[in-house]
């Protein structure tokens, strides 16, 4: 196990499943403690907490609904309480749903919002309030913020364009504090939200250069690089990690 985010505390947000799950685990694998939030899956957020136990590191699960921005406070909260500091905030919880705009009702347009970009700002604002010198916050966002390739993305775009913005800001606010932001941009990433096997994948997979879906550990490890040490010099950036999807 690497060394470099030990004595580090780190909440994932959404870290049950898929990409937020590898993140969680490569965070830990760095050293770090993480705690991951969850509000459907608690057998897979145990699971993950197990994983990374089993491998010699500290994890908790804390249930957390992305969509209640008093919960999202109150999960920040409860972590620093629990283990004193907080050093990375990884904001990875997200929903998607595809479908023409006339057809989104009200309901999913709130819900869709308050989970991929309200609770990003919540979290982060919670969040400045304990992280010191060397802080990180690392947003997942979405490659379709540069580049859409399918009709039905109105919505989740929207959101995800809008995480993409509130970094640059919020890098300029928290910089002078030592703290960087930055906004990571996945590409098709093969998880059980997006199966590399999945009905969409055939079309996704014709705008990717390198003509695969990625991995959740290929994002968890550029999570885990702008997490630690060497990244110090990098704030206020949307990095693709898409295999060329939007070249």
């Amino acid at each position: 196990m690497s060394t470099v985010l030990e004595g580090k505390v780190a909440i994932v947000t959404g870290g049950s499943r898929g990409i937020g799950a590898g993140i969680a685990e490569r965070l830990a694998q760095a050293g770090a403690t993480v705690a991951i939030t969850y509000y459907a899956s608690p057998d897979q957020a145990e699971l993950v907490v197990k994983l990374i136990e089993d491998k010699g590191g500290e994890a908790v699960a804390i249930k957390v609904d992305a969509g209640d921005r008093d919960a999202v406070r109150a999960g920040v909260r409860e972590v620093v309480e629990r283990f004193g500091r907080l050093d990375v905030l990884v904001n990875n919880a997200g929903v998607i749903d595809v479908k023409p705009i006339a057809d989104v009702g009200d309901d999913e347009y709130d819900r869709t919002v308050a989970v991929n970009q309200t609770s990003v700002f919540v979290a982060s604002q919670e969040a400045v309030k304990h992280l010191q010198e060397g802080g990180r916050i690392i947003t997942v966002g979405s490659i379709n913020a540069d580049r859409v390739t399918y009709p039905g993305g109105t919505l989740y775009v929207l959101t995800k364009a809008a995480v993409a913005g509130f970094t640059k800001a919020l890098a300029r606010e928290v910089g002078p504090r030592g703290i960087t932001v930055n906004n990571i941009q996945p590409g098709p990433t093969d998880t059980d939200m997006n199966p590399a096997d999945g009905p969409r994948a055939d079309g996704s997979r014709a705008h990717i250069a390198i003509g695969r879906y990625g991995t959740a550990d290929e994002v968890a490890s550029l999570v885990a690089y702008l997490a630690g040490p060497d990244a110090a010099y990098i704030s206020g950036a949307s990095i693709d990690v898409d295999g060329g999807y939007a070249a």
